[in-house]
């Protein structure tokens, strides 16, 4: 989301992010290559863009083997957190979860919570658009640790998104966070 923008803009508002992770991505390259790996992480990269799209969210960006996007009311709506939660499941159909053999390890992180969504930087005139805050740093650590074809959200998020799916409560512990964090563990159907 790197932008020329002309000033700093931005406000704190109740949002969902999610983060999907390639999971043995170091694996990977020993076994595809440099070329293979690259191959591979471009197709993840539009397929995680397309779906995020088409699930209401802003694509923030591609950090390493992961593809982010925030889920705020002003474009994907009220039920931000129930699309936040679909859009993940479908990001974990569409690399192959749930039906065989995906074609990409892919694990994904949803928390809903409070965020400073708005603009950071300014050197040059080079602002980009991001969301900030210690919530959206949760979704980040729910993705390192989801495995394989699981979407980890946090039980407020499964709670906003009040969908009627199948899941596993857990309680974790999640580095850099006080108190542990109460957990649903869901997985893609074909």
């Amino acid at each position: 989301m790197n932008a020329v923008l002309n000033k700093k803009v931005g406000a704190e508002v109740e949002m969902s992010a999610l983060f999907a992770d390639v999971r043995g991505s170091t694996p990977m390259a020993e076994r595809l290559g440099a070329t293979g790996l690259h191959g591979a992480l471009d197709r993840f990269y539009s397929t995680g863009v397309e779906t995020l799209i088409e699930g209401g969210a802003i694509v923030d960006r591609f950090m390493g083997d992961q593809v982010v996007g925030y889920f705020v009311p002003g474009f994907a709506g009220r039920e931000h957190a129930r699309r936040a939660i679909e859009t993940g499941l479908s990001l974990l159909r569409a690399t192959g979860h749930g039906h065989g053999e995906p074609w990409v390890p892919v694990g994904v992180g949803v928390h809903t919570g409070t965020a400073f969504v708005g603009t950071v930087g300014g050197a040059r005139g080079m602002l980009e658009l991001t969301a900030l805050g210690e919530d959206v740093n949760i979704a980040a650590r729910l993705a390192s640790i989801a495995g394989t074809g699981e979407l980890v959200c946090t039980d407020v998020a499964y709670r906003s998104a009040n969908l009627p799916l199948p899941s596993e409560s857990r309680e974790i512990a999640l580095k850099g966070v006080g108190a542990p964090v109460a957990v649903r563990i869901l997985r893609p159907t074909a």
